[in-house]
């Protein structure tokens, strides 16, 4: 059933629409319970014709008509958006931001004292309803904030709560992670050519052996080294190939990887 609140965005690019879609979807709210704001009238026309909810150019006339409002601004366009709406932003307003790096401290900042805020960091596959999403609270959101934006966040795939501290961390996995998962089906995919394969059955096939191995893990709750256990025959064929992605160092690379991107995230967050 959908809830009694209005949802409003600050910005009305492609994560904020995929999260109104979400929303919309899981009958959470209806179309008329969202609004957006954008200077840009093309990202407004997109918005409206995927959601069906009204768009305006002005973020204020946004604090003044919703509620629960999402920042979804570029990080450095943050500031201005909550300078511009800040006169407007009162008790019974919350704020959750998906601008990467900006920080809780900052955000209630530039808000009244008071403030209710989140900060989150989603990733891109919530445009498929597949994100990957982590959510830290404010020194002033309540325990109903949080459950609020975990049950709005699971509209568009998975919402897990963490400490600020570890949303770096997060950025380097989950937030950066779809870049090393498509480097990988890329990678499957020019090896089954290789092996003769036509390029868009060796793309099908390596994209859904992802998504099946990923369904796996979460719907079986077992170990991803119990499940490739169970794939790995004495003498087989796999683990000829686990071998020579153990001589490519692959699980040492993408531990790299994942640090190396929480460490840039830190460097941008302090910026």
């Amino acid at each position: 059933m959908a809830a009694s609140y209005k949802i409003g965005f600050l910005g009305a690019g492609k994560m904020a629409t995929a999260l109104a879609q979400g929303f919309v979807n899981a009958k959470l709210v209806k179309a008329n319970q969202l609004l957006a704001a954008d200077p840009f009238e093309a990202a407004r026309q997109h918005f409206t014709s995927e959601t069906g909810a009204k768009t305006v150019a002005a973020n204020l006339d946004v604090a003044k008509g919703a509620t629960v409002l999402f920042i979804a601004t570029k990080p450095d366009q943050v500031a201005a958006a909550l300078a511009e709406i800040s006169g407007a932003f009162g008790k019974n307003h919350l704020l959750i931001s998906i601008a990467a790096g900006v920080t809780l401290a900052k955000l209630e900042a530039a808000l009244s004292a008071g403030a209710r805020v989140i900060r989150v960091m989603p990733n891109t596959p919530a445009l498929v309803g597949a994100g990957a999403s982590a959510f830290a609270l404010g020194k002033n959101a309540t325990a109903a904030d949080g459950e609020l934006a975990k049950k709005l966040l699971s509209a568009v795939g998975l919402a897990l709560p963490v400490k600020e501290s570890l949303l770096d961390a997060v950025t380097g996995l989950s937030g950066s992670g779809p870049a090393y998962v498509y480097q990988f089906i890329e990678a499957l995919s020019d090896g089954g050519v290789a092996a003769g394969l036509p390029r868009d059955v060796a793309t099908k096939l390596a994209a859904q052996t992802v998504l099946g191995g990923a369904k796996m893990v979460l719907e079986t709750g077992l170990h991803p080294g119990t499940l490739k256990d169970q794939v790995t025959s004495p003498g087989g064929t796999t683990i000829e190939g686990l071998h020579e992605l153990e001589k490519g160092k692959l699980r040492a690379t993408v531990m790299s990887a994942v640090r190396s991107a929480t460490e840039k995230s830190k460097k941008l967050g302090q910026g």
